[in-house]
């Protein structure tokens, strides 16, 4: 295209400013999620007001938002301040939620094993609550990420410098070419960012592989307690079902502190 080729440095400024407001408010929104998501979960009453609360958050219109946290926080109107603060209520509002049903799945029987072990509740907390959360909490991540970068072009209405620049631009000047650049470079972020998050949490998440047992070992497991109990003890290739059991297929107990002490070295 003739236009990309004669502004395709106008749209790489443009795609830096973009990606900026895009990724800080979700780093933000992140670290002010997970202590707060942390606090509901164990203080039951808080739960309704957190994520009642920051789902209301979403309800607020993003320009109104751009308009109103100049008179807020004392930024000018076109400052990038405003939209970073606004996105970062908006990620608050889905990862208060994703994280709060993220520690409420946590296994007990694991949490139990580990403080059994000797784990202080802040060392629990890194160590196995948070590593076993991030499935969790990198569905509600992709989400935020996503939606942030969308909601980033509304800020160009206003005359805040980013890919929606190119939309206004040129609805403007009628220029059609500009505004399926600013489409097709918006969706390739998007799609970008999307499979980096998932890519981070497959590397999060190595215990899924090499700290639980495989489903062959389960089927062994099961059979072996099924054979225990109809009296037959001796098992081929050798050991009793007791020792299997007490290694892959009991779900607490044993079990649940091999898990915990797995998954604790792969995180």
């Amino acid at each position: 295209m003739n236009w990309l080729s004669n502004n395709w440095s106008t749209v790489l400024d443009l795609a830096g400013a973009h990606l900026i407001q895009s990724i800080v408010p979700v780093v933000v929104g992140l670290l002010v999620s997970v202590p707060l998501a942390r606090l509901a979960t164990s203080r039951r009453w808080l739960r309704p007001v957190f994520v009642t609360g920051s789902s209301l958050l979403y309800t607020i219109p993003s320009l109104t938002l751009f308009v109103v946290l100049p008179l807020i926080l004392g930024t000018g109107i076109t400052s990038v301040v405003n939209v970073i603060v606004a996105l970062t209520l908006y990620v608050i509002a889905i990862l208060v939620r994703s994280c709060v049903d993220a520690f409420e799945s946590l296994d007990r029987d694991v949490l139990q094993a580990a403080t059994s072990l000797g784990y202080k509740p802040v060392r629990r907390f890194f160590g196995v609550e948070l590593p076993l959360a991030v499935p969790v909490m990198i569905a509600g991540l992709r989400v935020a990420t996503v939606s942030n970068i969308s909601m980033v072009s509304v800020g160009a209405v206003i005359g805040i410098q980013s890919l929606g620049t190119l939309f206004t631009d040129g609805l403007r000047r009628s220029i059609v070419s500009e505004i399926v650049v600013g489409i097709v470079a918006t969706v390739l972020i998007a799609i970008v960012l999307d499979q980096l998050l998932r890519l981070l949490g497959h590397v999060l998440t190595r215990w899924q592989r090499t700290g639980t047992t495989t489903a062959r070992e389960r089927r062994r497991a099961g059979a072996a307690r099924h054979d225990s109990a109809n009296g037959r003890v001796d098992r081929p290739g050798g050991g009793g079902p007791e020792g299997r059991d007490s290694v892959a297929g009991a779900p607490g107990g044993a079990g649940a502190v091999a898990a915990v002490e797995a998954r604790g070295d792969c995180a």
